[in-house]
């Protein structure tokens, strides 16, 4: 049977998939968040900084390359910033090459958070994402996250290309 197509030129099924995904995206999200919370006492933000800075070149990251990462608001990065520094997980610094901007760098507190997180949320995403789709599904779901961010093109990507660079760069 075909779908009607509304008036906005969106078909039924095309409404019905997208909700479908905001609605799985929403779920997913707050199961993995209630795991941080439950299993490593932090929150999906403070997970969502941690690991930034874990991957990045020396475990840190301007405050500006952290909100564009993070698709986050400077604002938003800065309060979350004041309350992990607060418990110790991060530091911030004066960046001392151009005076501008401050650096966001992981304590040894902050690393040893990240690494307990890291085994208990990986084996959550397993049992609630990976586990459930087959290779097709990976697959297309890969590439259709590919092409949105491709149409959407992110400064952010970008940004991961120059981190990734600067990480090989500074392991040769």
């Amino acid at each position: 049977m075909f779908a009607m197509i509304a008036a906005d030129g969106m078909s039924e099924d095309d409404w019905r998939l997208w909700r479908m995904f905001s609605t799985m995206n929403r779920q997913l999200a707050r199961e993995l968040d209630r795991q941080l919370q439950r299993d490593a006492g932090i929150s999906s933000a403070d997970y969502s900084v941690l690991i930034m800075l874990f991957e990045a070149p020396k475990r840190q990251l301007r405050t500006g390359e952290l909100a564009e990462l993070l698709a986050w608001e400077k604002s938003r990065v800065s309060h979350q910033i004041a309350r992990m520094e607060a418990r110790h997980l991060v530091e911030r610094t004066e960046c001392s090459e151009d005076g501008r901007g401050t650096w966001v760098a992981l304590t040894a507190e902050g690393r040893r958070a990240t690494l307990r997180a890291m085994r208990d949320h990986a084996a959550k995403l397993r049992e609630l994402f990976f586990d459930v789709l087959d290779d097709d599904q990976r697959a297309a779901l890969g590439g259709a996250a590919e092409s949105v961010l491709e149409r959407i093109n992110p400064p952010a990507c970008e940004l991961v290309d120059q981190l990734d660079r600067q990480k090989e760069s500074d392991v040769a």
